[in-house]
């Protein structure tokens, strides 16, 4: 991602932290980790639960730039541009699910996993999905009232739809919940996340809904940004907003409890909130008061000029060296049991492979950067 006049670095560095923190939370070197390192187990909230709205949020930023290019185009190859993006991200998250289910036995054989038993939706088909309908959105709806509008649609109406369909006496619990028995019902349990012991998932169809209000908002912070520039006013109402939303979903919290699995309508006001005070703070640091000794930005922006590409290679490279043994271990566990379990057994062990595995993404993104390659879709 060039650098220029129109451009913030701190943006940049934001969706960089949030692509090398998604790679540490994603990696542990074992079942063990700290408490801070490990989602939610439903309701409340943890440093790991902002990760994925972070990027969403981050995506958003980036939209605000990328609107710009629509302009002057037809509405026709607008949309295609739109559906295309989409289209490439599902297809790589179908690529990786269908690598993930390669493996190398311990006979030199291999298996395949069934494509009766491939998982739908994800992580990635959520970005692409969060993507298709936010950046639809803002393009053919000019009025920001209206957004807004939709926005809050899309919040009260995902808690009406979980109180009304859901188990009356349990709506918003794993297996009683509206958005489960909807994913059962379309996508069956043989295609849903089975992480928790049983078929749910956090990337569900109904739980899109809100998260597509995590884009909109990074799309309208970035686009404010752009618009006040480099100053103390647009800082203070970034902050206000962001503690606004701070204090209304812990109001929200109180019926309709923060959950990451769930993705409730109070975790995205959460979210934002949280996403809208760290954005302000960066551009207070990095741009206002060019506070980067030792030029620590580089390290997140690394991450940050090709945060799809990274992300990508994090989940292709744990797939490779996962396929290659040694006295019955494959790489993956070499490097967590024979090497910084070694170092230190448990949490911290956990949390050294977990940077290693950051660091080798690291490398990579470094050697795109080194050779001007930045991948876009």
């Amino acid at each position: 991602m060039e650098q220029n006049n129109n451009r913030f670095t701190s943006l940049d560095v934001f969706r960089g932290m949030t692509i090398c923190f998604m790679i540490i939370v994603n990696n542990p070197g074992s079942d063990i980790s700290f408490a801070p390192l490990d989602h939610a187990k439903w309701f409340g909230f943890t440093p790991t639960d902002l990760v994925f709205p972070s990027f969403l949020f981050a995506m958003g930023n980036a939209m605000s730039f990328a609107m710009k290019k629509f302009e002057g185009l037809s509405n026709g190859l607008v949309i295609f541009k739109i559906l295309k993006r989409s289209a490439l991200i599902f297809l790589v998250a179908y690529c990786l699910e269908f690598l993930g289910s390669v493996h190398h036995q311990l006979n030199g054989g291999w298996s395949i996993g069934s494509f009766s038993h491939i998982r739908i939706l994800g992580v990635l088909p959520r970005i692409a999905l969060c993507y298709l309908f936010a950046a639809l959105t803002v393009y053919f709806i000019k009025s920001k009232n209206a957004i807004i509008a939709i926005s809050i649609l899309l919040l009260v109406g995902y808690w009406v739809i979980l109180l009304i369909f859901g188990d009356h006496s349990n709506p918003y619990g794993m297996l009683t919940n509206y958005g489960t028995y909807l994913d059962k019902l379309v996508l069956g349990d043989n295609h849903m996340y089975h992480g928790e012991g049983v078929a749910f998932d956090p990337e569900g169809i109904l739980s899109t809904l809100p998260s597509i209000v995590n884009v909109i908002c990074g799309y309208y912070a970035g686009k404010f940004i752009q618009e006040k520039g480099k100053t103390y006013e647009m800082i203070s109402r970034l902050l206000l907003v962001g503690f606004l939303f701070i204090f209304l979903a812990l109001c929200w919290n109180m019926s309709f409890p923060i959950a990451k699995k769930l993705w409730t309508s109070s975790f995205v006001l959460l979210t934002v909130g949280i996403d809208l005070i760290l954005i302000s703070s960066l551009v207070y640091v990095v741009e206002m008061r060019n506070r980067n000794p030792l030029n620590w930005t580089s390290f997140f922006t690394t991450f940050g000029k090709n945060p799809l590409a990274i992300y990508v290679f994090g989940d292709f490279f744990g797939f490779v060296v996962g396929w290659f043994y040694i006295n019955k271990m494959n790489f993956n566990e070499i490097m967590s049991v024979k090497v910084f379990q070694v170092i230190s057994a448990g949490a911290i062990g956990s949390l050294l492979f977990a940077i290693y595995y950051m660091l080798v993404c690291l490398l990579f993104g470094k050697i795109l950067d080194k050779n001007k390659i930045y991948i876009r879709v």
